[in-house]
């Protein structure tokens, strides 16, 4: 009896399920947080009978045949892509992103990272930061005496200082785009990773290329929905219960199997 084994696959998967979606509702406050889904495929079939044989009785073809389902795998946990509502700060250095784009970071290790996350800081040398720390490529200082800042839509940065009525510029921030979000690779703090199913980086001007603009003074809120979330863990409590009656039955048809006498 292959029931066992297909049921158990089936809780794992609702298992799955309730990980992803406990992970989304935890990141409900987490600043431009993507909800991710979990996708799951069938796992492979036992032909018992081929559609398409020729039948031994009679000579005639089989039009369906007889393909036992061995139960469910995981496919995918993939992000599920939408713009997050923005909440006015009023910080000069709080970014948010309309449209498409990531700003870049620089790790500690000197390689790149990608994040929507803009709520910047400054150092004590003027350099602009993220909350963890990374420089926001490409690397802009902000001069010690500057009184104000001001970021257009477009990512130039302007300073301005005392006893000058016409800002300075001082640095240009810019976007980077994928081919497919959806392969990037996240490593926590909101950051992420470039690979070979997100293809490289398209560095550009807010604005061009089909990259989004910047909004300063406002930040992207999570784009969870709780209602949604709440729902989705509802339907996998369900069907973990339905998996674990299904191994019930299994389990009472062994044990009438092995009272026959």
């Amino acid at each position: 009896m292959k029931a066992l084994q297909i049921a158990a696959s089936g809780m794992a998967a609702q298992q799955m399920r309730v990980d992803v979606v406990s992970n989304n509702l935890a990141n409900m406050s987490t600043t431009a947080y993507n909800a991710r889904r979990a996708e799951f495929a069938d796992l492979h079939y036992e032909q018992v009978a081929r559609p398409g044989t020729i039948s031994a009785e009679d000579g005639s073809m089989l039009p369906t045949g007889v393909q036992m389902g061995m139960g469910v795998r995981p496919a995918a946990v993939s992000i599920v892509l939408s713009q997050g509502t923005l909440s006015q700060t009023g910080g000069d250095l709080d970014l948010a992103i309309e449209g498409r784009g990531y700003l870049e970071v620089t790790l500690p290790s000197g390689g790149s990272a990608y994040t929507r996350d803009g709520g910047l800081k400054r150092t004590a040398d003027g350099l602009i930061v993220t909350s963890e720390g990374h420089e926001v490529a490409p690397g802009i200082t902000i001069p010690a005496d500057a009184r104000s800042l001001t970021i257009n839509a477009q990512g130039e940065v302007y300073a301005y200082f005392v006893n000058q009525v016409q800002p300075q510029l001082i640095g240009q921030i810019t976007l980077a785009g994928f081919t497919n979000e959806k392969g990037l690779e996240a490593i926590g703090g909101n950051l992420y990773l470039e690979t070979a199913a997100s293809g490289p980086a398209q560095t550009g001007t807010p604005g061009e290329d089909g990259l989004g603009t910047l909004r300063q003074g406002y930040l992207e809120e999570s784009s969870i929905d709780a209602v949604r979330e709440v729902t989705e863990l509802i339907k996998a409590q369900r069907g973990y219960e339905l998996n674990a009656k299904v191994i019930t039955a299994a389990d009472q048809m062994l044990a009438a199997t092995t009272q026959v006498r």
